[in-house]
């Protein structure tokens, strides 16, 4: 048998990389001009653009010039390639139909074509500012401390175990939901079997199981007002109607529930309160207590988003509406997005046995299962105690970028009251009833400060002047800077 030809680099105009081998099926020279029809498909050789004799090509390809020769009559056939006398060969200028030049110049569909009516789901991520720029940006954490020793650690060991071969549970890994269990048995007091918990891909997919699993269009869905966005958005694309619940310093306001006709009780209720999103505020004891006597009167269902209750700082620990729970009327949702990264993209619920079996149903069908090595490797994370010592070290690393926070902005006396700071990754920051919040962040964009504002935060008209300050992402000495510059922006705007 003739030795294959070497798999051997032709150096093109386009840098395009062609190997051909003669133990492939095929000829060579049908290898080579599928090669070249696909390159030219694709758009990596250009109309007009000249190739490569077949001399010059069939010495950078290590065969002989026959090959080179036939493919190319190939594809002048198929009008890929046109030759021009004592010129060369050159890609086509009017290619077939299919190519990809051919697609470009054909027109976009219609806007109003039948599949495009569905309306698009507003962004809710806002895009990175411009670089330079100091952000409060809500949500993100602070990776450049992560003990970089053991998260290599735990990925050497996810990968001691043999990669699965088939497709896994979809409730998840049972390592990890065994790790979760205990967990949370430790840091929250809230004894489950990891036979309760699911799995997810973050938090949000959590609340989009859970919203079709129990919504019918029309069902009444309390939320809190101003309350986390995109879950709100979630609620909404799955038909049910909002009905929104004020918050006040004691976490969500419950009179509006409390003395509604039964006939009006939402089926189901989405709270924050171990720190209320966005205000940051507490749910009391007393209104934890009520709100669960409520759900189990009105057969509703709960679901406590417990997202950051890891990092509290000089503030006793509030008991999780879960672990109060004794009707089974609560779902529970975990993430370790905000512990570790947003990159992270696991989180877990854990919920009430009817419920689960019908989230795994769901689950099943929109992935299957969460990737099993990252589920593997956070699984070692918290059973090695990786985790919760990086939780140790990042509340005080947090700590005391809170305190440059409130420290910076304490001089605004009477224009500005900065709340949420017992928990948590950001604060939220109330202006005074005369400042107009939109100046303030303005003048701080000026002087290259971006934060977001509280507004859109609001299902309906705001009631509170106010801004967030994310500062889990920033370095000690931008928190403060950032601070300043904010509380110059208030003072100036306050003078005007």
């Amino acid at each position: 048998m003739p030795d294959p030809v070497p798999a051997r680099r032709a150096a093109l105009p386009a840098d395009l990389i062609l190997t051909l081998d003669r133990a492939r099926p095929g000829s060579l020279s049908r290898q080579l001009a599928g090669q070249l029809r696909g390159a030219v498909r694709g758009g990596l050789l250009e109309p007009g653009q000249r190739l490569p004799s077949t001399r010059a090509l069939a010495a950078s390809l290590g065969v002989g010039r026959n090959v080179v020769f036939e493919a190319y009559e190939h594809l002048l056939a198929e009008g890929y390639l046109s030759g021009r006398d004592r010129s060369g060969t050159f890609v086509a200028p009017d290619l077939p139909d299919g190519t990809q030049a051919a697609q470009a110049a054909r027109p976009a569909p219609a806007t109003g074509a039948r599949w495009l009516q569905r309306p698009v789901p507003e962004p809710l991520i806002e895009p990175p500012s411009p670089a330079g720029t100091l952000e409060f940006r809500v949500g993100q954490t602070d990776t450049a401390t992560l003990d970089g020793s053991g998260w290599r650690r735990v990925w050497r060991g996810a990968t001691l175990t043999p990669l699965p071969g088939d497709y896994g549970d979809p409730a998840g890994d049972p390592a990890l939901r065994e790790a979760v269990a205990a967990y949370l048995k430790r840091a929250r007091g809230f004894a489950c079997r990891a036979d309760d918990v699911i799995i997810t891909g973050g938090a949000v997919q959590g609340v989009n199981l859970i919203a079709q699993a129990t919504l019918r269009p029309g069902d009444r869905v309390a939320f809190e007002e101003p309350g986390y966005r995109l879950a709100r958005q979630i609620f909404q694309e799955a038909g049910a109607r909002i009905v929104p619940l004020p918050v006040d310093d004691d976490g969500l306001n419950l009179e509006p529930l409390l003395t509604a006709r039964p006939a009006d009780a939402p089926i189901l209720l989405y709270t924050t309160p171990s720190h209320q999103f966005p205000l940051g505020v507490r749910l009391s004891v007393a209104r934890r207590l009520a709100l669960l006597d409520w759900a189990q009167t009105h057969d509703a269902l709960i679901l406590e988003d417990d997202y950051d209750s890891e990092f509290r700082y000089g503030a006793s620990p509030l008991p999780s509406l879960a672990s109060l729970d004794t009707g089974g009327n609560v779902v529970y949702l975990g993430t370790f997005s905000k512990v570790l990264a947003p990159s992270v993209r696991v989180g877990y619920v854990v919920a009430p046995r009817p419920l689960r079996e019908r989230l795994l149903r769901i689950k099943s069908k929109a992935d299957f299962h969460t990737s099993w090595p990252v589920q593997r490797a956070l699984a070692l994370m918290v059973t090695d105690g990786h985790l919760e010592r990086h939780i140790r070290r990042m509340r005080k690393t947090y700590a005391a970028r809170r305190a440059a926070l409130s420290g910076a902005l304490h001089p605004s006396g009477g224009n500005a009251r900065l709340m949420g700071l017992e928990a948590g990754l950001h604060a939220h920051l109330e202006l005074a009833p005369h400042l107009n919040a939109a100046r303030v962040t303005a003048l701080a964009r000026a002087q290259g400060v971006t934060v977001p504002s509280l507004d859109p935060y609001y299902l309906n008209a705001p009631d509170r002047n106010g801004l967030l300050l994310g500062y889990g992402g920033l370095t000690l000495p931008d928190v403060q800077r950032g601070a300043e510059v904010l509380a110059r922006a208030i003072e100036q705007a306050s003078r005007e």
